[in-house]
């Protein structure tokens, strides 16, 4: 991603074996690196989400069980591996992307015959994940680059309007992103495109998110409340919709951030192509009905009883409700994949639907 013009990654790990990422709780208003030494540093900052976003969780989680190799006693650390495996995994219960990342770091480590050879694989697997996590959203901003020039084409050239919803950027990823990819490519070759942001209650991951992201690349997008999206659709301001996916099943339903289900229902009243953009990775093999098997993270009622912002230059936190006002806060929903035009992934563009998909991933079948 670009950080005042330079590249970086979301996340890393230093020479020190620090792991070392953006404090996403404090966007857009400071920048700051957080430090995270231990595999609790790790679970807590996903817990918290001062890292969140499908492949960042995945790739924290991976960080976290090399970090829990090198905390492994000399007896018992298989176990030990699995057990921080399970805290993490428990951390951020929709998405896939952070069980499948445990998942392999515990497949590597399981050939280990000492714990010095173990703190080796898990090292050498946490970064193949990362690595492997930027390089999918990179070929996904290449395979969704032809979204974008297919719209263009459609209108007759002019800037391409897309709408997203909550972040899927460079920072919910190693690197690019994914509903966004896309459009940095677009950016990139010279293809005029403004982006609608939502807010994306009720922590606003569009307002502070997406927007501080495209406001660093210098793409042109405008904020909009969540429930604008059917208005501009209805007058012929939205070209094309593209969100993320936290986990999508094997006959795609995509499970994205709470308001995404809105969006495709009104992109399908309007005629207006709706594409879940998400590394292969995100995908639950084992799931058909989405709606029925996946799991939707509840969150702490005040993420929806107050709001954050600056004010004077100090962070403030405002009570939106009368304080006996209860409230529930469901992190997800699920778009049935009859409402969704394609899904983008490294491999390419699929309809969403289990042949389709296979034949993108005929490994799957087996």
């Amino acid at each position: 991603m670009n950080l005042g013009g330079g590249h970086a990654r979301t996340i890393r790990l230093d020479p020190d074996d620090t792991v070392s990422t953006i404090d996403q709780e404090l966007l857009p208003f400071e920048l700051k690196i957080a430090a995270l030494r231990t595999c609790a540093d790790c679970a807590l900052a996903i817990r918290r989400m001062t890292v969140r976003g499908a492949g960042l969780i995945g790739a924290t989680a991976a960080f976290g069980l090399f970090l829990a190799a090198k905390e492994a006693p000399e007896r018992g650390w298989r176990e030990h591996m699995r057990e921080r495996a399970a805290e993490l995994e428990a951390t951020r219960p929709t998405a896939k992307n952070l069980e499948w990342a445990t998942r392999r770091v515990l497949a590597a480590t399981a050939r280990a015959d000492s714990r010095a050879e173990l703190v080796g694989l898990a090292r050498a697997e946490a970064q193949a994940i990362a690595d492997s996590d930027a390089e999918a959203c990179r070929e996904i901003g290449q395979r969704g680059l032809a979204l974008i020039e297919a719209a263009r084409d459609r209108k007759g050239g002019g800037t391409v309007n897309v709408l997203t919803h909550c972040n899927a950027g460079a920072l919910a990823f190693v690197d690019h992103g994914t509903a966004t990819a896309p459009i940095y490519a677009a950016h990139e070759a010279g293809i005029p495109v403004h982006v609608w942001v939502d807010e994306t209650r009720p922590r606003n991951q569009g307002a502070s998110l997406t927007a501080w992201e495209l406001g660093d690349r210098g793409v042109p997008h405008t904020l909009v409340c969540d429930n604008a999206g059917g208005h501009l659709m209805q007058r012929g301001l939205v070209d094309l919709v593209i969100t993320g996916a936290d986990r999508v099943t094997a006959t795609g339903d995509a499970a994205n951030k709470i308001g995404t289900y809105l969006k495709a229902l009104a992109a399908r009243d309007n005629g207006v192509p709706f594409y879940v953009a998400f590394p292969s990775s995100t995908f639950d093999w084992d799931l058909d009905d989405g709606i029925a098997g996946i799991p939707i993270e509840e969150r702490d009622q005040d993420e929806v009883r107050y709001v954050h912002g600056l004010r004077d230059g100090r962070r403030e936190s405002v009570l939106i409700c009368p304080e006996t006002t209860r409230a529930a806060n469901y992190g997800f929903d699920v778009t049935p994949a009859r409402l969704i035009s394609g899904l983008v992934t490294e491999r390419g563009i699929c309809k969403a639907e289990r042949s389709d998909i296979l034949r993108l991933f005929p490994e799957a079948a087996r």
